[in-house]
């Protein structure tokens, strides 16, 4: 069953002439993790800061972890941590002093400060470096510290902004692996990212942001399978099959080639639906198959997908 920690209805913001969001309506449930995917100038981060009661909507309302962002916000972002794109440390002090800040800062009582500040050092692997400044850290430490310092006040929802961008892949890797552990944990994680693989990857559900319009939303493989028709499949077969398979496959409804690939023959455009067919006419031919590999669409496939339908709509 669903249990909705945020609820978005109509919600709008213009700036200008310039319609950032548009009438989004979306839910997320809590203890997701949940993508908010599209390009640069979608809509995100506005969407982020009036979930956060930064940004006034022009239209529309929302309800985060029950409160209103706009008449509650201190007491909502008291419950919520927020990692900007390019997170804001003092490099002048150490990682240590940087938590103690802001756990100072959210309110942590002062006796719990120390043992919280050291857990998150070990978890987010920076005890060894807990008293060196900040300026002498790496761009994945930073990340991890900026990461930290988002939880100290132990929020139940967590806003993710690119999280990962400009990381090498290492760095990268670490902070999926602390997103995860955030989302054990038992937090909501909403994920502001247009890199499809993290996405795929990480969350549970994702929603499509297009020009400020919400597109599509549902699990990663429930939008390839629904939006995603045509696949690619695989046909291991003998060597000696491949021109009698060719053959067979030639003219078969709905696939746009098939290509001979070191013993596999490649067939691409094939709607799912069609995959049997496919299989019966080589055995009617006399092909022995050895393995069939449907190659699955990807996220990639669904965004592509969808922008492709939104660039031809007026």
């Amino acid at each position: 069953m669903s249990d909705p920690i945020i609820v978005a209805n109509g919600l709008s913001r213009r700036f200008g002439d310039t319609l950032a969001v548009a009438e989004l309506t979306l839910e997320v449930n809590r203890g997701e993790v949940f993508g908010f995917l599209g390009h640069n100038g979608a809509g995100k981060t506005t969407t982020v800061r009036l979930l956060n009661g930064v940004l006034t909507p022009s239209a529309g309302q929302a309800r985060v972890l029950g409160l209103d962002p706009m008449a509650d916000g201190p007491a909502l972002r008291r419950q919520t941590g927020v990692l900007t794109e390019s997170p804001s440390l003092d490099e002048r002090l150490s990682a240590r002093l940087n938590l103690s800040l802001y756990a100072d800062l959210y309110g942590v009582p002062k006796a719990e400060v120390k043992a919280r500040v050291d857990e998150l050092l070990a978890t987010f692997e920076l005890a060894e470096r807990a008293d060196d400044r900040v300026g002498e850290f790496s761009k994945g430490m930073k990340q991890r510290l900026a990461l930290a310092r988002t939880v100290v006040h132990q929020p139940a929802l967590l806003f993710l902004d690119e999280p990962t961008a400009a990381l090498d892949p290492v760095a990268a890797r670490q902070v999926h692996e602390m997103i995860l552990h955030s989302a054990r944990a038992g937090r909501t994680v909403f994920m502001n990212t247009h890199n499809l693989v993290e996405a795929q990857r990480l969350c549970d559900r994702v929603a499509v942001m297009e020009h400020g319009r919400l597109v599509a939303v549902g699990a990663p493989h429930d939008l390839a399978r629904r939006l995603v028709r045509n696949l690619t499949v695989e046909f291991e077969l003998t060597p000696d099959d491949t021109a009698a398979a060719l053959q067979a496959l030639h003219g078969a409804p709905g696939i746009v080639s098939a290509n001979q690939r070191n013993g596999v023959i490649v067939v691409s455009g094939a709607e799912r639906e069609a995959v049997p067919e496919l299989i019966s006419r080589l055995v009617q031919a006399g092909v022995r198959i050895y393995q069939v590999t449907p190659q699955e669409p990807t996220l990639e496939d669904v965004y592509f997908a969808l922008h492709s339908d939104a660039e031809v709509k007026p």
